[in-house]
């Protein structure tokens, strides 16, 4: 699904060149939204590791891949519920 750059919120999982390779990415914080350019602080996976990280910038308008909303996420955390033993 694409969405607009302006409408990313943290934690949503997007797919973008990072290291120069086109891959999924989970965004960790969003800086300078008003300005001309839209610049994402994202990490590799799941978890996030200083090592799999990076910045990435977008024009507003751009449209970007959605892979998944923070929202999904979170609800698939919750459903889960756990094994009596």
């Amino acid at each position: 699904m694409k969405t607009q750059a302006s409408n990313i919120r943290a934690g949503d999982r997007i797919i973008a060149y990072f290291k120069n390779k086109r891959q999924i990415c989970t965004v960790r914080c969003i800086s300078n939204p008003d300005l001309n350019n839209i610049t994402l602080s994202v990490f590799l996976g799941e978890r996030y590791r200083h090592s799999n990280s990076g910045v990435i910038r977008f024009k507003p308008e751009a449209l970007v891949d959605l892979s998944n909303r923070a929202l999904k996420i979170f609800e698939e955390e919750t459903s889960l519920e756990p094994i009596q033993g």
